[in-house]
């Protein structure tokens, strides 16, 4: 059942793309909302979630270093894209890039997370996964929307969430393979998580949707800190 409901958790990634592709290409305003709210929803499932879950499993010091080193790979990250994608593509492509690969951290947590869950009781692994999959519709719509912006094939784009899709589970399976170390994995993960989804959401979501347009980017930001603390607080 684990690895069923982690999969479900996961294929909810691909719904948020699916409904971004379903819609079209977002207009300025639609996109400064989805960006915002995708920011939005990483600060706060790093606030609320991938930090004190770090805090809980592992030592000051070590959640420290993690977040850092999670920072810094972005920043080098982002640093080697500017150099790799071609200048003529617009700058949503390397935001598209960017947002997935903070994803894909932040799922493999996650889906040791749910292994813990139900390594404790099965109640709690299904109540962590449908809080993940519930954060995962809005994680696809933000992977989807500038790339989609950026002109990328629809196909290559639901290629792309496919594979996104497929970290929660991979999570999961790692997760009942360390189960014994579980604490100190999830502490290092989560922090590094926490680190890269922090440089996503302040250096390249909020500065790209604010210049879109103001409001709907601020409107997204709250809505998306809003619907995390409704997961957390129903979850």
């Amino acid at each position: 059942m684990a690895y069923t409901v982690s999969t479900l958790a996961g294929i909810c990634t691909l719904l948020g793309a699916v409904m971004v592709l379903a819609l079209g290409v977002p207009r300025p305003p639609s996109l400064a909302a989805v960006l915002g709210l995708a920011a939005g929803i990483m600060v706060g499932v790093t606030l609320g979630d991938l930090l004190p879950a770090a805090m809980n499993f592992g030592r000051l010091e070590l959640v420290l270093t993690g977040l850092l080193c999670g920072i810094l790979a972005l920043a080098l990250l982002d640093k080697g894209l500017k150099v790799l994608i071609d200048p003529s593509r617009p700058g949503f492509f390397k935001t598209g890039v960017l947002v997935a690969l903070g994803i894909a951290l932040h799922d493999l947590p996650e889906g040791m997370a749910i292994a813990a869950g139900f390594a404790s009781t099965a109640g709690l692994g299904l109540v962590m996964a449908l809080a993940i999959g519930l954060h995962n519709i809005p994680e696809g719509m933000a992977t989807a929307a500038p790339l989609r912006a950026a002109g990328v094939a629809p196909l290559k784009i639901l290629f792309l969430a496919t594979v996104l899709s497929l970290i929660t589970p991979l999570g999961t399976l790692a997760g009942f393979g360390l189960i014994e170390t579980t604490d100190l994995s999830l502490c290092i993960l989560s922090a590094l998580a926490a680190g890269a989804m922090l440089y996503i959401s302040l250096v390249e979501l909020i500065p790209r949707s604010l210049t879109l347009c103001t409001r709907p980017a601020a409107a997204g930001m709250a809505a998306g800190m809003v619907l995390v603390w409704c997961a957390q607080l129903f979850f």
